[in-house]
């Protein structure tokens, strides 16, 4: 069993006095279901139902008439008699819940009646599909749910939390990470990069040790998520929107790392491809991460949503969207680089790094790039403490743009991520790759 943090979160909420409904979002395939049945499985004396609309269409019709719980319960009774009810020790998954509106109208009422514990799980539930007559407005609870975060992929390599908490003492204290430690945690960073973070995959790499096994699972995943384009997004969106996500490899490979809808197809425009971007993005298969005129806060304000740069929900897919070549290449630790490695590899380490954020929670990243000054930061994420940019560099090279720009805000802490180890000039912190896992 793969270690999830949001293990925590639901848990909570199932021993909390709260009578909300909680409804976990995500991709397909990111281990939303696996998560409700552990919690199931191991609250002795409890209940567990499952409901899969993907599986039982047929119990759509127990949502098809009265949703007042009594009726409901009784439509249970008949249509899946092994179901029990047991006020205050049921958890009642209604699983890919986006295929039966009715169900998504019903959490308003299981919310009032209070007595049992509702979770609903589904993908594209951010998409405007089979729009429900009524949404349960101030009945639920989200939990967003993501892959894999590097963090998680080390429980599941088998590294304990107080390793990694003894990691984070030396990103606090600005202190370099002993050698060896430092080069066995370059070794499962770059291992993350070329897995990623489904669940699958993982399992399959753990399991099998072997990356061609992890090659074939990934690809076996992108070709479902062909299939949920196809399937979700209206006919208007679902080609244009299948070119766009495809073309992300690409998109990363080129020296600017902006989108461009020209390479996506010749000559298009956003006037054709844009409604595309913001269903991948409302789908949670990519991050949009926008381009600002200043670095000022809030940095919102000044954000061009003309100018984005796209990443993958995660590095792994990415990943199993180039060639296997490519992935041999990074684990060969750049012995045998093809020019095509050599032209992608700073787009697949942005992405990287835009994967560890985003499952990190920063759900909103930006980035600036000015032409005239020859400045351009890969990151900015807004903190308490204000606004941080992130300057990634795949060596060690110089950082002229943080330098420039730490030194026009005096007030600002900078972070250079590289794979050297941590080190501090003035307001400059460098530090390795694996550490954006604390920003």
């Amino acid at each position: 069993m793969l270690k999830r943090s949001a293990e925590a979160d639901l848990d909570a909420f199932l021993e909390s006095d709260e009578k909300k409904c909680l409804v976990i979002r995500g991709a397909r395939q990111v281990g939303k279901t696996y998560l409700v049945r552990e919690a199931g499985r191991k609250r002795t004396g409890w209940s567990f139902i499952e409901v899969n609309f993907l599986e039982q269409p047929q119990l759509k019709d127990i949502f098809s008439g009265s949703l007042d719980i009594a009726a409901l319960l009784l439509n249970f009774s008949v249509m899946l008699p092994s179901a029990r009810f047991v006020p205050g020790k049921t958890l009642l998954l209604l699983d890919e819940i986006q295929e039966c509106p009715e169900a998504v109208t019903s959490l308003k009422f299981w919310a009032e009646d209070g007595r049992f514990r509702v979770v609903a799980t589904g993908s594209m539930l951010g998409i405007d599909y089979k729009r429900p007559s009524s949404y349960p407005v101030g009945a639920i609870r989200y939990l967003d749910m993501y892959p894999l975060g590097f963090r998680e992929f080390l429980w599941a390599e088998g590294v304990d939390e107080s390793a990694i908490e003894a990691i984070r003492g030396f990103f606090m204290r600005r202190e370099p990470v002993p050698r060896a430690v430092h080069e066995q945690m370059l070794k499962y960073l770059k291992l993350y990069m070329i897995v990623g973070g489904m669940p699958d995959v993982v399992n399959r790499l753990v399991e099998t040790g072997d990356i061609r096994e992890v090659d074939k699972r990934q690809r076996e995943i992108l070709s479902d998520y062909r299939y949920d384009i196809a399937h979700y997004a209206s006919p208007d969106i679902k080609i244009k929107a299948e070119k766009c996500y495809f073309s992300l490899p690409r998109q990363l490979s080129k020296a600017n790392h902006k989108f461009q809808y020209s390479v996506v197809e010749k000559g298009s425009t956003k006037r054709k491809y844009g409604s595309s971007i913001d269903w991948l993005e409302q789908a949670d298969l990519v991050t949009a991460c926008a381009s600002v005129s200043k670095i000022e806060f809030p940095l919102d304000s000044f954000a061009d949503s003309n100018s984005v740069r796209l990443y993958p929900l995660d590095t792994g897919l990415l990943l199993g969207m180039f060639d296997y070549s490519v992935k041999m290449a990074l684990m060969n630790d750049g012995t045998e680089e093809s020019p095509v490695i050599l032209q992608a590899k700073g787009g697949i380490y942005e992405a990287l790094v835009a994967d560890i954020l985003t499952k990190n929670g920063h759900r909103n990243l930006y980035f600036y790039k000015n032409d005239t000054t020859a400045i351009e930061i890969e990151f900015l994420i807004q903190s308490d403490a204000g606004i941080v940019p992130i300057e990634v560099k795949a060596g060690n090279n110089r950082s002229r743009s943080l330098d420039r720009i730490l030194k026009k805000n005096q007030a600002m802490t900078g972070y250079k991520l590289i794979d050297g180890n941590v080190g501090v000039s003035d307001r400059k912190v460098s530090i390795p790759l694996y550490m954006a896992m604390f920003l």
